[in-house]
């Protein structure tokens, strides 16, 4: 298989995955409450086998899950790529303990878990995290259960989480987080350690933030949340490695979301510029239309192919992964605002009323160019990892 093009039984896959989006998430999500976590949507995201996926499968597959349930319930999507993005560190990362006591739970749906890597003053910059883990002796943790403050059984001193995060998917009602914390002043990107937190930790509170967003997103405060070596997720210092690991895998996904909301205004402007009287005849027969529409589709392909060459690459486990990916989210990202606009803008007034499809789209699509890295932080590394290269064959060509 290439990465551009997809077997037949991926592409029933994935038609079977927006009829399932369409018949029996859709109608969960419509039962949803706005800011706060649809537990029901995401058990039966357990239920239908969509979670275990996320950990079975490789980046395409994970892209072609967030393509397919963006193009028919977006919430849907979300759900189950928060899942993922809390968990994967737990997963990848983790020790067998940690995966055996909240891995089950977040396939089941039962368990909900949320990323928590942005700060109020450190939101795509990870190497400038400030909420502080100081050592002290005698803090321990002993998931499940309470807290118990002896001995780390690690022989450890373990540490003291003191700080903030902000703009949190799922705070604060996720059941565990997966928290970035310094360990090490002013060692930047080399000072920062991932721990496994639960929610019922002492010392850790949550607060919504009134935003843009039907699932939950909130900041989050650490008034010297114990933690302990049992639950590092890695090793301590290398946090960062997790952190980029897990946005290098769901990075090309955030471009499947994106292709997918792309997907469902192109179809819905074919759909509409087909019945609509205009000026005599149907919209489509103007060609300013049609040439709109093209562009439309043009740009939504161009969009998708990238998201599966820079999943593939990830699968494969080539050098160029994280140039790759963020090529995939910023070209997909921007791409879904154009497609989505360029809907609105052909329906007209009528996809401004609210519970239109173009008007949910037009709220949802905004985001994604700026959590897991804006869009000038993804040029960023595009630029950076092209420098790298060119300074790296020209060292080598002794010039």
């Amino acid at each position: 298989m290439t990465a551009f093009s997809l077997e037949p039984a991926q592409l029933t896959w994935c038609g079977e995955l927006r009829a399932l989006a369409a018949e029996r998430l859709r109608p969960l999500a419509d039962k949803g409450e706005p800011g706060h976590v649809n537990r029901a949507l995401v058990a039966e995201l357990g239920a239908l086998g969509l979670l275990s996926r996320l950990f079975t499968s490789g980046a395409l597959d994970l892209c072609l899950m967030r393509e397919s349930l963006a193009h028919a319930c977006t919430e849907a999507e979300t759900a189950l790529a928060l899942q993922g993005l809390g968990a994967h560190p737990v997963h990848a990362h983790g020790t067998a303990a940690q995966r055996a006591r909240w891995l089950p739970g977040v396939v089941a749906g039962t368990t909900v878990a949320a990323f928590a890597l942005s700060e109020p003053d450190a939101g795509s910059d990870a190497a400038a995290l400030t909420l502080t883990a100081t050592p002290s002796a005698g803090a321990v943790a002993t998931p499940p259960g309470p807290v118990a403050l002896d001995a780390d059984p690690d022989g450890g001193s373990g540490w003291r989480l003191t700080g903030e995060k902000c703009w949190i998917s799922n705070a604060p009602e996720a059941d565990f987080y997966t928290v970035f914390a310094r360990t090490t002043p002013g060692a930047g990107a080399r000072g920062v350690t991932a721990f496994l937190v639960p929610a019922d930790r002492p010392g850790l509170s949550g607060s919504p933030l009134d935003m843009l967003s039907p699932h939950p997103i909130g900041a989050l405060a650490f008034d010297a949340v114990p933690v302990t070596a049992a639950d590092v997720l890695g090793a301590p210092d290398r946090g960062f490695r997790v952190a980029m690991d897990t946005l290098n895998l769901f990075r090309p996904s955030v471009g499947a979301f994106a292709v997918g909301m792309a997907q469902a205004a192109l179809d819905a402007a074919v759909a509409h510029t087909t019945s609509r009287d205009a000026f005599g005849g149907k919209l489509r027969d103007l060609q300013t239309v049609a040439h709109q529409v093209a562009e439309m589709s043009l740009r939504t392909e161009a969009a998708r192919l990238m998201v599966y060459a820079a999943a593939t690459a990830y699968d494969e486990g080539a050098p160029d992964v994280p140039r790759r990916a963020a090529m995939a989210k910023l070209l997909a990202t921007e791409t879904a605002q154009y497609v989505v606009d360029r809907a609105v803008q052909l329906h007209g007034a009528r996809a401004l009323r609210r519970g239109h499809l173009l008007e949910h789209l037009y709220r949802e699509v905004r985001a994604p160019r700026v959590y897991e890295g804006a869009s000038e932080v993804q040029r960023g590394i595009i630029a950076k990892e092209l420098y790298r290269t060119h300074d790296t064959t020209t060292e080598e060509a002794g010039t």
